[in-house]
């Protein structure tokens, strides 16, 4: 499990101990090393795509470190322990966290924020800013990929058959919508919802699935099977399969012992992808997360 940045900030000061100047590249590092991140908890992003969970955490630990004045910065990106940093780690304490810090006036005035009487104050402590804004961003997705679910069982089956071409379009399948794709919807069409080119000139296509099912409704792996063969009788390799549901465990197995390159997408991922294109969603409101622009002052 990634530590959150108040478990991080008591390794950071330790790192500082020696009284020399150390980057964040390099605290980085030992924070990794420190906490045996597997590979993948290494690579892990934040829901905005932008930075490592392991990366944003420490970059907080050294901020509210550095507010409190236990370190101070030396140069960009390079920081040293401070008198006080030396002080507190000879207090020997077992954790450093936002109440902990709280001793420090400094601390305390960039903490003057407004705060519900009845948040959490656990909660407050073990969350960064931004791991708040991650959480709402969660939630607002979460809900949003629901409601994008419940549209799509509602809407007329050909439609839902344009719905998922035009969104394999708009994630970068072949060009404009007339172009490159276009649904089938033909008695006859043994199995294939959909055709889209697999690049804009052309040379390849990929035949496309959709089902539309209820949640609890999986797709097993005759559905699949069936599917493979209508590409064995176009002799196509490539397809995509797409439903509303999710598919059965023997349905993903299957898929994976085959020779034709099938990716089977579930309603969660569908959706998802319908966010990221903007495919039936807008947007309702932006915000800007901004930071310091050092070579200003420069």
């Amino acid at each position: 499990m990634i530590p959150k940045f108040n478990v991080v900030m008591l390794p950071v000061l330790k790192v500082c101990a020696d009284g020399e100047i150390h980057s964040n590249a390099e605290v980085l590092e030992k924070m990794i090393l420190h906490f045996k991140l597997s590979p993948e908890q290494i690579e892990e992003r934040l829901p905005s795509g932008t930075q490592t969970v392991i990366y944003n955490r420490t970059q907080w630990a050294i901020t509210y470190l550095r507010k409190a004045k236990l370190i101070e910065n030396v140069k960009r990106s390079e920081f040293k322990i401070t008198p006080r940093g030396q002080d507190v780690l000879k207090e020997k304490p077992t954790e450093i966290n936002v109440k902990y810090l709280k001793k420090f006036d400094e601390f305390k005035l960039f903490q003057e924020v407004d705060k519900s009487p009845d948040e959490d104050e656990q909660v407050f402590t073990e969350q960064t800013p931004t791991d708040v804004l991650a959480n709402a961003y969660k939630q607002i997705n979460s809900s949003l990929k629901a409601e994008i679910i419940d549209r799509l069982l509602k809407v007329h089956p050909f439609k839902f058959e344009d719905i998922v071409v035009r969104v394999l379009i708009n994630l970068g399948y072949g060009g404009s919508f007339e172009e490159a794709g276009k649904a089938l919807r033909r008695p006859g069409d043994e199995g294939i919802d959909g055709i889209i080119n697999e690049d804009r000139l052309g040379l390849d296509v990929i035949y496309v699935q959709a089902k539309r099912y209820a949640i609890e409704n999986k797709v097993g792996r005759p559905a699949v099977q069936e599917f493979c063969g209508a590409l064995m009788g176009k002799k196509a390799k490539k397809g995509i399969f797409m439903t509303t549901s999710n598919f059965t465990r023997e349905a993903e197995d299957y898929v994976k012992n085959i020779d034709a390159k099938i990716i089977l997408v579930n309603g969660e991922q569908l959706a998802q992808y319908m966010i990221e294109t903007n495919s039936g969603v807008e947007t309702e409101t932006s915000y800007f997360i901004k930071k310091l622009n050092l070579d200003f002052f420069e």
